[in-house]
Parts: C-alpha cells; sequence; structure tokens
C-alpha cells in the first residue's frame, strides 16, 4: 500500500506553479504596459494607424468593422480599453504572484480563466487549423493540468 501524499506548501517543491507564475506576470506586466501606452498617447495614433491601413488597403471606411473600429477609438473608448487592459494586467500579475507562493485561490484562479479560454482555442483550432493554434490549446491544456494536479494534491 502507497504512502498518502502531503502537500508540500514550500513554493520552491512547485517549479511547474513558477513557470507558470512567470508567464503570468510576464502576460500582468505587458498588459499594463499596454494600459499606460493608451492613456499616455491617447486615440490619435490609434487612428492614424486605423487610416494608414484604410489607405493602404483601399477599404471602406464608413462599412463594416473598420467602420465601427474608427468610431470606437476616440477618448472615451480608450479610457474603456485602458481599464481593461489594466485589469486585465492587475488579475495576472496577482495570479502570477499568487501561483509563485504556491497558493491554493491562484491555482483556482488559473483553472478558472484557462478553462474560460479554451472553448474559444478550440474553436480558433478547429475554424483555423494550424501549427500555432494547435501548440495555444496543447499549452493550455498543459496549464490546466498543472493547476488542477496541484488542487487535487491538496486535497489528499
Amino acid at each position: 500500500m502507497s504512502q498518502p501524499h502531503h502537500y508540500n506548501p514550500d513554493p520552491h517543491a512547485h517549479p511547474g506553479l513558477h513557470l507558470i507564475a512567470v508567464v503570468e506576470a510576464v502576460k500582468g506586466a505587458l498588459a499594463l504596459l499596454a494600459a499606460s501606452g493608451l492613456e499616455l498617447l491617447g486615440p490619435a495614433p490609434l487612428q492614424r494607424w486605423i487610416h494608414e491601413l484604410i489607405v493602404r488597403f483601399q477599404l471602406d471606411p464608413n462599412h463594416g468593422a473598420i467602420a465601427w473600429l474608427v468610431g470606437a477609438i476616440n477618448p472615451g473608448g480608450v479610457h474603456l480599453a485602458a481599464l481593461v487592459a489594466a485589469l486585465y494586467g492587475a488579475m495576472h500579475l496577482l495570479e502570477g504572484w499568487g501561483l509563485w507562493r504556491a497558493k491554493a485561490w491562484a491555482s483556482w484562479l488559473g483553472c478558472i480563466t484557462v478553462a474560460l479560454y479554451l472553448p474559444f482555442d478550440v474553436y480558433a483550432l478547429a475554424k483555423h487549423p494550424g501549427w500555432l493554434s494547435l501548440v495555444v490549446v496543447a499549452v493550455n491544456l498543459a496549464v490546466l493540468w498543472v493547476l488542477a494536479r496541484d488542487l487535487v494534491i491538496r486535497r489528499r
């Protein structure tokens, strides 16, 4: 009969969590950087970029997604996008910190967020099959497995 496994609370005993923590922290930092850039630069650079796309690809600025995008790039829309990016970044930084410290709530948060993203990733794989879509699904499944395994081991 095998010995029952006890959870080792030492964060250094969880290299998989540390790797995921680093990735989450990087995603959080990049999102905060993007939010800061949106707030500092405002809508003008985005409007210039969209105008260059319209001219280069001879798009109709009055119809379709481009028309919606042109209308959405305004100070209010940029502030909202910056707020969403900042909240996204803060959540991922918090998750990264919690995973680095081997906190159960961080593993739960990671499982929930990966489980929310996974249907979209699988849909993207079905719609646009390719190695990149496959890698995204595989990595997210691996992350889900590591985090779920951490939670199962904690319950023993």
